[in-house]
């Protein structure tokens, strides 16, 4: 009789809690997708974002999930979301990117990263989608790369910014692939450049070939098109031990805290303001 009463005190203490203090309604909720097919760096990276957000959603009051089935990239499964999130790659099915444009052109919000950017003629990610690389990104096609994964001493442009809140003028960032691109941001009135990298961080890269190696130039590594609720992040490839082939992850992307606050602050300005089915 003891245990039956100690385990229905529980249920109604339980019961009460729940009652008393209900759980919050989400800010805002946010799905990513991904692949982690191919290169171990962006699964690695692929793995951490999705161990991070959640504990992330849970101290900042929003949802978060993920998928790996990018045929839930339609409208009324987007329409359960205010914030998409791609982490590695892009939608190549043509019914999914005109549900992609839709949704952002509906007023959705978007973050990307590393990968998500990619897109090189002849390679497996063909510059194919005019609307994303030029007219959404601003980039066009990728042009070349530091190696190895290495940190750079990164340089705010934008104090002003949401995004940059609490970031020193300058920071070292988590060690990166760093990517160069056709067009020139600069040139595109419609990109705010929030990030590049700071001329103290050359050379960047180890090599082993020369081209790999960057010595000078401009390289925007955070942007955002103000004609949409979009941030693009360069970051988001860990350092992984090939040359030992023993694929040992070497580095981690949210092991930054200036890095992480950058990611934070993203988070909070596009899923402001938001509510549920907002962009319907």
């Amino acid at each position: 009789m003891v245990i039956l009463r100690k385990i229905i005190f529980s249920f109604i203490f339980c019961v009460f809690i729940l009652d008393v203090f209900p759980k919050k309604t989400p800010q805002f909720k946010v799905i990513a997708f991904y692949t982690a097919k191919n290169d171990k760096a962006h699964i690695s990276f692929v793995h951490e974002a999705n161990r991070w957000f959640p504990e992330l959603a849970q101290k900042y009051n929003f949802s978060y999930d993920s998928t790996n089935n990018w045929a839930n990239l339609n409208l009324d499964f987007l329409s359960k979301y205010q914030i998409v999130l791609f982490l590695d790659t892009r939608p190549e099915d043509n019914a999914q990117r005109a549900a992609f444009q839709q949704y952002i052109e509906d007023g959705g919000a978007w973050m990307g990263f590393h990968f998500s950017a990619f897109a090189l003629n002849h390679s497996a990610y063909n510059q194919d989608w005019d609307w994303y690389h030029n007219q959404f990104l601003g980039v066009g096609q990728y042009k070349s790369n530091t190696w190895r994964p290495t940190s750079a001493v990164l340089r705010v442009e934008d104090l002003k910014h949401p995004v940059t809140k609490k970031l020193p003028k300058t920071f070292k960032s988590s060690p990166n692939e760093w990517y160069r691109w056709e067009k020139d941001l600069r040139q595109n009135k419609d990109i705010n450049v929030l990030l590049s990298i700071d001329p103290s961080s050359f050379p960047l890269g180890t090599g082993p070939k020369a081209h790999e190696i960057w010595h000078s130039g401009d390289y925007p590594v955070v942007w955002t098109n103000k004609n949409y609720r979009m941030l693009y992040v360069n970051m988001g490839h860990n350092d992984i031990d090939y040359e030992n082939k023993t694929n040992k992850e070497l580095s981690f992307q949210f092991a930054n805290e200036t890095q992480n606050q950058l990611i934070i602050n993203a988070l909070l300005w596009l899923g402001k303001g938001s509510k549920i089915n907002s962009h319907k």
